[in-house]
């Protein structure tokens, strides 16, 4: 048995060399920490606030529970238990120590199990040396809960009940640690080291392979609405997204050179084409951690970005977190500590291609975790890419991507490796953001490979990664920018077409991209990426295929071209979504649950989505399918009405139905009485093509006058 006391706000319980501590943190929430050391240590790597939002912040919002009722923050010791009461969330701990969580009306959210008398405790500690333990906590299961979030994975599913989820950093695997339950809590497993969550049938288990203590976040709400908004409080909200990016993007792997680049851009204005960024991908630098470009074939920066601006287009720059050891910096970077070290071995995670390199190169990575290594990358990046006009950042590979994957080899400037490794893209990202707004930036954006939660509040937009050229892979990125969306990420976007495998000969693969373009006119970001068969090479010269949007054959072009002209319709909702995430937390790429909870059908479908409240987009992941069904959810009293987005054609919620989706239309319908009006004809959607008068484009980007 075990003692509870009051510590301030704060219900504490003791039983043997075990602390725990239950506190209030926001709105119907609270954060539990636990340690077998002799106190509760503050300022350990997590991704909540420095300091709690102020409960009741939320109140007066839908879905926000009962947020600022009487009794917030309430403490009750009793003899067998003890409760601590936030809002619409109460924990209850009993004497043993075992915990519960309680709704608003009394019902039972989440419970520890009972352990055996003679078995192991439900909360299970292991030494692994230097002060840290092997954590596991194991939760009752229930057969009719489902669970959303967790970040973006491959798996395909939306409702992860009954997954293995591991929480590791990869590409195309990205671990945000915040779960949403219907049952209507959430959780934020608050440890940035490696782990897992298995959501079994049997029981709910929490691991965490080495921590100092464990720390986890719960809130409660009505809806799951409640729940996003109550844990952006607590974990922080993405920015406001800047205009520019909302319209369409084109990139390659890869332009080589920056006449071929502006060659692109010119022609997309010389057909009329709306296009807002253009990417230049990795290799165009000098050696990996030098972060410049190399003048041979990017001799003026500064003139090819003048040049964009005045076409209305921004330029976005891979920068890669691997340091070469042959480059200019490396030396220093070892001297002063900013590197990431190895336990064991020497000082190199990753083998790569470098410029001019016959096979791949050891290669060590710059420590995101340390605060003066983040000012070191940001002042080579200010000094060789920003003075130069560049405002926007591609941060490929910041998992980081380790090969062999041995994080419990690293050693970071926060800990070891295994304790604190998946934090790293945070902070990569906090550190380019930090850098812009030190030098008056407002509009920050930096397109990342993998995030943490938190990510958001640092300008991170998110895409799925090396995803292959598949029907089946565009349907997992539903759920992947789903889950990832409810994870706290409303800044979300896919390599359109997938990243590898698609030859632009081949006609599933032309299908496929059309579907691809269709999809992604409705994400969040709007953008064209892809290595493209044939004719690709390995190392520093590898450049694919054709990836304009003229590459794919002329009646894929008349498509494509339309699906862009629809985009910049849409544009005006995309940033109002937007302006919703930064105030809410509410993604713009969201779940049929998230708007209609109250819809039994709308927890179960996988393969649609909401865009925004008002647009139901069902995309089309089938080879050769010319329609498909569809759910149209139903509000209170099934009083929703959607219209098809291209005949008008009206349809009463909370019914199924078989949609026609002929190649150049994805099944789209708009709430009636929302803010987004049927499209019309789809013929009608782009102008005519310029006129045949104009010059076309040569190869080397002149116009040929």
């Amino acid at each position: 048995m075990g003692v509870c006391t009051q510590s301030g706000s704060a219900l504490q319980w003791q039983g043997g060399h075990e602390i725990v501590r239950i506190e209030p943190w926001g709105t119907n929430s609270l954060r539990v920490r636990g340690t077998v050391w002799q106190e509760i240590r503050d300022g350990l790597p997590g991704a909540l606030l420095d300091q709690p939002p102020a409960s009741g912040a939320d109140a007066g919002q839908p879905g926000s529970g009962t947020a600022g009722s009487p009794g917030d923050g309430a403490i009750k010791i009793g003899a067998e238990s003890s409760r601590i009461t936030n809002g619409g969330l109460t924990a209850e701990v009993s004497a043993g120590g075992q915990l519960r969580f309680l709704g608003a009306d009394g019902r039972e959210l989440l419970s520890e199990t009972t352990p055996h008398f003679t078995g192991p405790p439900t909360r299970r500690y292991k030494a692994t040396g230097g002060g840290t333990h092997h954590f596991e906590v194991l939760f009752n299961a229930h057969d009719d809960e489902r669970f959303y979030g967790l970040g973006q994975h491959q798996h395909g599913r939306l409702n992860q009940k009954g997954a293995v989820v591991e929480l590791i950093q990869r590409n195309t695997e990205v671990s945000i640690p915040f779960l949403v339950s219907s049952r209507g809590y959430g959780l934020l497993w608050n440890h940035p080291g490696v782990g897992r969550v298995e959501l079994g049938a049997t029981v709910t288990r929490w691991v965490s392979e080495a921590t100092r203590q464990w720390d986890y976040w719960v809130t409660a709400a009505d809806d799951p609405a409640g729940l996003l908004r109550q844990y952006g409080a607590a974990a922080g909200r993405a920015p406001l997204f800047p205009e520019w990016a909302s319209g369409f993007w084109q990139c390659k792997l890869r332009y080589k050179t920056q006449d071929e680049l502006l060659g692109i851009a010119r022609e997309y204005k010389r057909r009329g084409l709306p296009l807002s960024v253009i990417v230049v991908d990795y290799f165009h630098w000098t050696l990996q951690g030098e972060w410049k470009f190399e003048p041979s074939e990017w001799p003026d920066p500064e003139a090819m970005v003048k040049e964009l601006d005045q076409l209305g287009v921004k330029l976005m720059v891979s920068v890669w977190p691997n340091v070469n050891p042959a480059s200019e910096n490396y030396a220093e970077m070892k001297d002063l500590g900013l590197l990431v070290d190895n336990e064991h071995g020497l000082d190199f995670q990753l083998a790569f291609w470098d410029r001019n390199s016959a096979s791949r190169v050891p290669m060590t990575f710059y420590d995101s975790t340390n605060p003066r290594a983040r000012e070191y990358i940001w002042s080579k990046v200010k000094q060789n890419y920003y003075d130069y006009g560049i405002r926007t950042w591609w941060l490929d590979a910041c998992e980081p991507e380790l090969v062999p994957e041995a994080p419990d080899n690293l050693r970071y400037h926060l800990g070891p490796g295994a304790e604190v490794t998946n934090i790293y893209p945070m902070l990569h990202a906090r550190g380019f953001y930090e850098g812009m707004r030190a030098e008056g930036e407002e509009e920050i954006l930096s397109l990342c490979r993998s995030a943490w939660a938190g990510s958001q509040r640092w300008g991170a937009l998110v895409w799925s990664g090396d995803i292959e050229s598949t029907f089946e892979d565009l349907r997992r990125q539903i759920c992947g920018g789903l889950n990832i969306g409810l994870s706290g990420i409303p800044w979300w976007t896919t390599d359109i077409g997938g990243f590898k495998n698609g030859n632009i000969n081949d006609p599933s693969f032309r299908e496929l991209i059309v579907r691809w373009f269709q999809f992604g006119v409705f994400c969040p970001v709007f953008r064209l990426h892809g290595v493209r068969q044939p004719g690709t090479m390995i190392g520093s010269q590898q450049t694919g295929s054709d990836n304009e949007i003229w590459s794919f054959g002329d009646e894929q072009y008349e498509i494509i071209r339309r699906l862009l002209f629809l985009r910049e319709r849409l544009r005006p909702y995309v940033m109002a979504q937007m302006r919703v995430a930064h105030e809410t937390g509410l993604p713009p790429m969201r779940p049929l649950f998230l708007d209609f909870p109250g819809d039994p059908v709308s927890w179960e479908v996988e393969d649609q989505f909401l865009f925004g409240g008002d647009v139901l987009v069902a995309p089309v992941c089938t080879e050769g399918a010319r329609e498909r069904r569809v759910y149209l959810p139903a509000g209170p009293a099934g009083t929703t009405v959607w219209r098809d987005a291209w005949s008008g054609a009206e349809h009463e919620g909370g019914q199924w139905i078989t949609a026609p989706a002929p190649l150049e239309l994805i099944p789209v319908y708009l709430r009636a009485g929302g803010a987004v009006e049927p499209f019309g004809s789809f013929a009608d959607l782009a102008p005519a093509d310029p006129p045949a008068s104009l010059p076309a484009s040569s190869a080397d980007g002149s116009t040929g006058e």
